[in-house]
């Protein structure tokens, strides 16, 4: 019997891991019933890691909790507990740009974060905090966060500001006494991004724009957020600092988080180096293949984690733009096999399952 580890991240737009891996192996159980699958389905770090994480765990490791979104609208925010005792909150579900119904750079708030991870930390099963950062609608610091959590951001009158980084001009001292503490077991926060707190390439700079902010705002913002830094001091320049509109900036100082690549973390988490033990083959996937795809994302990690345990690589995906020269064994395009873009689109499972076929095929001529 051969161990095959099918290990996608998400094809965005069209299908989320848990989903591609399922199709991934139901066409290579066609052709090969008796090998043994594991599927682990992967993630950045962003959005979809609660499914990457949670497909094959029990009901009763999701658990969610009421808060308010980025606009102050009520939201019912999922989280998932490992067995470990590890939290896995994913920003997006409580300040994520998708919840709002328009964007509101100077006002969106990270509010409903901190609520939800005060939910979390009372949890007696809650050993530590991974945090997820993609997808946000906020550029406040983490500030919104934290003053659900008890700090509090007061103007030169003593009067707390108003949500959103808009109003972090206007700060003038920082009250950290009645913070909630961390779990014991500390904080991560999973970042796909090298980006500073300030500056051109910062968190106002290079990801106000994708939250709604006009050059006017994005000057207003990363005043604010520099503002904020130097009241709280810590390492403004740390890569990874300026992700989710400066949360992660503001969890270091406050919450001692440390930053850990998204793609690691969850690969860690799902157990992908046990799962590459002793495989004859791991196949994975993502929208579009090409040499970027292996630095610091998702099948980068993996083709990392393959070649350590000499297990070899094929990737299927929406569009292979170059294979060539990669260290992979296989490249497979859905739009190749679709015969088109749209009709890969049309039927992403299909296509995933069709593909799965064609690599167990292969994998028998080679056995």
């Amino acid at each position: 019997m051969t161990r095959v580890v099918i290990a996608p991240d998400s094809f965005k737009g069209t299908l989320g891991a848990a989903a591609a891996a399922e199709a991934l192996a139901e066409g290579w159980r066609r052709v090969r019933p008796q090998d043994e699958l594991l599927t682990v389905p992967l993630a950045d770090g962003g959005e979809g890691t609660l499914e990457a994480l949670g497909h094959d765990l029990p009901a009763g490791c999701w658990r969610s909790a009421p808060v308010t979104g980025p606009d102050g609208r009520a939201v019912d925010a999922a989280w998932l507990l490992l067995p470990d005792g590890t939290a896995v909150v994913e920003m997006a579900r409580a300040a994520g740009l998708p919840l709002l119904d328009r964007p509101d750079p100077l006002g969106a708030t990270t509010r409903g974060l901190g609520q939800l991870l005060a939910a979390v930390v009372v949890d007696p099963a809650v050993h530590r905090v991974m945090l997820t950062l993609g997808g946000s609608a906020t550029t406040d610091g983490g500030t919104g966060a934290l003053t659900a959590l008890g700090a509090r951001f007061l103007d030169a009158d003593g009067a707390e500001l108003p949500p959103g980084g808009g109003a972090l001009c206007r700060l003038a001292r920082v009250d950290l006494t009645e913070l909630t503490p961390p779990p014991v077991g500390g904080v991560q926060c999973l970042v796909d991004v090298t980006a500073p707190l300030l500056g051109p390439l910062g968190a106002a700079g290079q990801f106000g724009p994708q939250k709604g902010a006009d050059p006017g705002q994005v000057t207003e913002l990363d005043a604010g957020l520099a503002r904020l830094a130097d009241l709280l001091g810590g390492d403004r320049e740390a890569p990874g600092a300026g992700a989710a509109g400066g949360t992660a900036y503001g969890f270091a100082v406050c919450w001692g988080a440390e930053f850990v690549s998204g793609a690691q973390a969850v690969a860690a988490a799902a157990g992908l180096d046990e799962a590459l033990r002793g495989a004859a083959l791991v196949v994975t996937g993502e929208g579009q293949f090409d040499a970027q795809s292996l630095r610091g994302k998702v099948v980068g990690d993996l083709v990392d984690r393959a070649e350590g345990a000499e297990v070899p690589v094929a990737v299927v995906a929406g569009r292979v733009v170059a294979a060539e020269g990669l260290p992979v064994s296989r490249a497979l395009s859905l739009t190749e096999l679709a015969g088109s873009v749209a009709a890969a689109m049309a039927e992403p499972a299909h296509w995933l399952a069709t593909a799965g076929e064609q690599l167990a095929r292969e994998q028998s001529v080679s056995t």
